[in-house]
């Protein structure tokens, strides 16, 4: 983009703007109906303005050896904060992203191009449904990031779902969740419930404030057959502007304690922020 002014677009689920960072001189938010999504630094990718995006980055960041290239599926695409991220970290990973809004994808990929030879695809479809045609065992890492407005669908939220994601993650691989809830967590629970079903390690990170329910805020949930490098994600995430919590093991099951998996008859999308503003961490 050469210029540095606002953009505004109907897309295809509500409103999308495109607001410069007077801070930084190619650096974007992106919103949807007011609720903030993504922010980009096209200058500077590695910038994780978000606290869930950062979060998330330091999960990708202790991925088995540095450097070395992933192949990526992204369910949500955003402005593709996490898909550069990974191109600039990891050069030469594999990714595609997968967004249901072909007007909000259009959008970014005109007005936020990617760089040449970035490795990253663009596919217009509903997640689960692209999920349920990849190849078995095709992905190192798969990202969901996927809100309908300041929601996570319903569909995305179930043991079938959550079943389609282990068959699509390598066994040495990771899924990564970004949830958003409040104290009593009835959705969050569920979610880690629904995902210790077909993943053997759970973890999740948050500010101690929304584990301790005193706002909505964000959670990253990390799911895998092996065991997750949670001492060096807690020094990462204790690091942060905004210091969260790494929770696992026994305090992770005691935070879980009855909830059950969620069939696709019961599921219910992710709970309204308070007040329609999305909590971005």
């Amino acid at each position: 983009m050469t210029e540095s002014i606002p953009v505004t677009r109907a897309v295809d689920h509500g409103t999308a703007k495109l607001m410069p960072d007077v801070d930084r001189e190619r650096a974007w938010l992106l919103t949807v109906d007011g609720a903030p999504q993504s922010y980009v630094d096209l200058d500077e990718p590695t910038h994780l303005e978000f606290e869930y995006a950062r979060r998330l980055g330091h999960v990708l960041d202790t991925v088995p050896e540095p450097g070395r290239p992933l192949d990526v599926l992204h369910l949500g695409g955003g402005a593709l904060t996490l898909p550069r991220y990974v191109a600039a970290t990891r050069p030469g990973s594999r990714q595609d992203v997968v967004e249901a809004d072909r007007g909000l994808l259009e959008l970014v990929a005109s007005h936020l191009p990617l760089p040449a030879g970035s490795g990253i695809a663009l596919h217009t479809a509903d997640a689960r449904a692209w999920l349920e045609a990849a190849p078995a065992d095709s992905a190192d890492v798969l990202i969901a990031d996927v809100f309908g407005g300041s929601r996570v669908p319903a569909h995305l939220t179930t043991l079938a779902y959550a079943r389609e994601a282990e068959r699509v993650v390598r066994t040495d691989g990771i899924y990564l969740a970004n949830l958003a809830d409040a104290a009593p967590f009835t959705f969050l629970r569920s979610q880690l419930a629904t995902l210790a079903t077909v993943f053997g390690e759970l973890a999740l990170i948050a500010e101690p404030a929304v584990l301790r329910g005193r706002r909505f805020g964000n959670a990253v949930l990390i799911a895998a057959h092996h065991p997750v490098d949670t001492a060096a994600l807690a020094r990462l995430t204790a690091a942060d502007a905004f210091p969260a919590r790494v929770e696992h093991g026994p305090a992770l099951r005691e935070f879980i304690g009855t909830a059950e998996a969620v069939g696709d008859e019961d599921a219910v999308p992710s709970p309204e922020p308070p007040g329609g503003t999305f909590g971005v961490g």
